[in-house]
Formats: structure tokens, C-alpha cells, sequence
């Protein structure tokens, strides 16, 4: 009997242009396989799994997640800016109310 596969996309977002593949992958794959085996460590140079988190349909999650039917992988990018500070700096440059 043949294993099954499922299908799945992985996604990363880059700000020039970004990249989304679907594959079908064995029942059993996780997070990583699936990133590996859909090229996007080799499109992307010096993405670094270790570092970037990952996640399936904006939730995090760790890298030996097992992927589902249509599960969605994205590799997210690191913040340039803590967005609490970035709101504290756009609250302080507003005038106070009277």
C-alpha cells in the first residue's frame, strides 16, 4: 500500500517580491522537511530556519510540527522594530488633548 501525501503550500514574504509553492509531501512530513523540500532555502540565501520563526496560518509553531492537509507553512522575517516601541514614539510625537 502507498503512502499517503497531502497537499501543503510554504510561503515567505520578502519585501521585493516573495515566494509560495504548494507541494505533496508524505503524511508525516513536518515544518522543516517541507520547507526543505520545497526550495526555499536554496531561493532565498541565508534564510535561516534557526533564527526565522515559523508557522502555520499565522500561528507559531515549532519546526517538527506535523503538517495536515492544506496546512499553510510560512516562514516569517524579523521585526526591524519592536512595535511597542514604534506606538510609544508615534503616541509621543502627538500633540496632548486638552
Amino acid at each position: 500500500m502507498a503512502e499517503a501525501a497531502i497537499q501543503v503550500q510554504v510561503c515567505h514574504a520578502l519585501p521585493e517580491r516573495s515566494f509560495l509553492r504548494s507541494l505533496r509531501v508524505p503524511a508525516g512530513t513536518t515544518i522543516e522537511q517541507a520547507v526543505a523540500l520545497s526550495g526555499l532555502l536554496q531561493d532565498v540565501p541565508g534564510l535561516d530556519l534557526a533564527i526565522n520563526m515559523v508557522g502555520i496560518y499565522g500561528k507559531k509553531k515549532p519546526l517538527d510540527t506535523v503538517l495536515r492537509e492544506h496546512d499553510r507553512v510560512e516562514v516569517y522575517r524579523p521585526l526591524q522594530a519592536d512595535p511597542k516601541e514604534a506606538r510609544r514614539r508615534r503616541a509621543g510625537n502627538k500633540p496632548a488633548k486638552a
